[in-house]
């Protein structure tokens, strides 16, 4: 196969490997429990994680947005009972966020939801082959996380981010009409 036949055969399974995790994981959470959260909902749970409170800054940067564009987010997860949001005791300008016990349970299944994905897809494959595949998502990731800090540096990191959510948004949608 020549070179340019293997680049398009890799960005086509790579957009399709996107997309179809981006919407394995609408239509799991869409069936599920926590039908009442989107996935950047989900996602903005994840970044604040089950443990100790976060304040709002470091939770923007995990998620690489701004502390409004979360503020917004984090309004709609206090009034669906998943975020508690409190100032700090020794500096009342710094806002922490938690998760209830809502949120941690959301937040736990989600975390299963990725686990049961990865073993599904793992099951397919002997010990060698697993490690084989393991190892080259391993190289796939690291490259992808060198693009992502190249883009970073140049702090176009939630523009980026939102044209990709835009993009599997119109995706499911052509999808959806289709």
């Amino acid at each position: 196969m020549v070179a340019q036949d293997k680049e398009q055969k890799m960005s086509e399974a790579l957009v399709r490997i996107f997309e179809n995790v981006i919407l394995t994981e609408e239509m799991s959470l869409r069936q599920g429990y926590f039908s009442d959260l989107s996935i950047a909902e989900m996602h903005a749970l994840t970044a604040i994680g089950p443990y100790e409170a976060k304040t709002m800054t470091q939770t923007a940067a995990t998620l690489g947005i701004t502390t409004g564009t979360l503020t917004v987010a984090i309004d709609r997860l206090v009034k669906k009972g998943y975020v508690e949001r409190k100032r700090d005791d020794k500096d009342k300008r710094v806002v922490r966020i938690s998760l209830t016990r809502n949120g941690k349970l959301a937040c736990r299944m989600h975390g299963k939801f990725h686990r049961v994905l990865a073993k599904r897809i793992l099951e397919a494959y002997d010990d060698n082959e697993q490690d084989m595949l393991l190892e080259l998502v391993r190289d796939v990731d690291g490259f992808l996380s060198q693009q992502v800090s190249r883009y970073e540096d140049n702090k176009n990191t939630e523009s980026i981010r939102k044209t990709a959510a835009a993009v599997a948004k119109n995706e499911r949608r052509r999808q959806n009409d289709g």
